[in-house]
């Protein structure tokens, strides 16, 4: 990979955990119906997991059409669907953590897991909400898990306003839930800083992408 990965001095165990939800969850309303939840640390340990991910997640390129040309999608890409199974069991029980975490208020468990890789600082995702499919009529969760080094994920009201940031890596989460997806936007951007490599697992219910 093109950036130098560097630890967490605070992260160093061999061992990786996942640690309790609960009160130690900090919710943030927004506006319009939106909310995002904030564990950090949540992982710990997680460089384990990040270096295991890097070596044995089957990472693709993509391309896609913007406007009339044909672009490199600016990061690494996964999708494990509801019936793959995941490429470390670590994932499984931070998947079942969520599910009983939000059972009661999601209604539904999580089914997918998206992961990104962003490799340096040039990797970055535009600002978007995840509208296809239920996402765009229904509140919905999406849970993030930041592995590597930290980068900061942004969030602004769906067509411009102020953003608000937050830095994340190192086994911290975040979940976007009521209506995050429909009215609100988020973004990976570019950094101008030398940047180490990042990977972002998403955890989303059935037809939500």
């Amino acid at each position: 990979m093109d950036g130098p990965f560097q630890g967490s001095l605070l992260d160093c165990s061999d061992e990786t955990v996942v640690g309790p939800l609960g009160d130690s969850v900090r919710r943030t309303h927004l506006s319009r119906g939106a909310w995002i939840d904030v564990r950090p640390g949540w992982i710990s340990g997680s460089d384990a997991l990040f270096a295991r991910l890097m070596q044995d997640v089957p990472w693709r390129a993509e391309r896609r059409r913007m406007y009339e040309r044909v672009v490199d999608v600016p990061r690494l890409l996964a999708f494990y669907d509801e019936d793959d199974t995941l490429p470390d069991p670590v994932l499984d029980e931070a998947h079942a953590a969520l599910d009983a975490h939000y059972a009661d208020e999601l209604g539904e468990p999580f089914r997918t897991a998206g992961l990104c890789l962003y490799r340096d600082e040039r990797d970055s995702v535009a600002w978007h909400g995840d509208r296809t499919g239920r996402g765009s009529t229904e509140d919905t969760m999406v849970a993030i898990i930041s592995l590597g080094a930290p980068r900061a994920l942004m969030l602004r009201p769906a067509g411009g306003g102020p953003a608000r940031r937050y830095g994340l890596g190192h086994g911290d989460l975040i979940v976007m839930g009521g209506s995050c997806q429909r009215t609100w936007e988020h973004a990976i951007p570019k950094s101008t800083k030398a940047t180490g490599p990042r990977i972002s697992v998403q955890f989303r219910p059935r037809g939500v992408r």
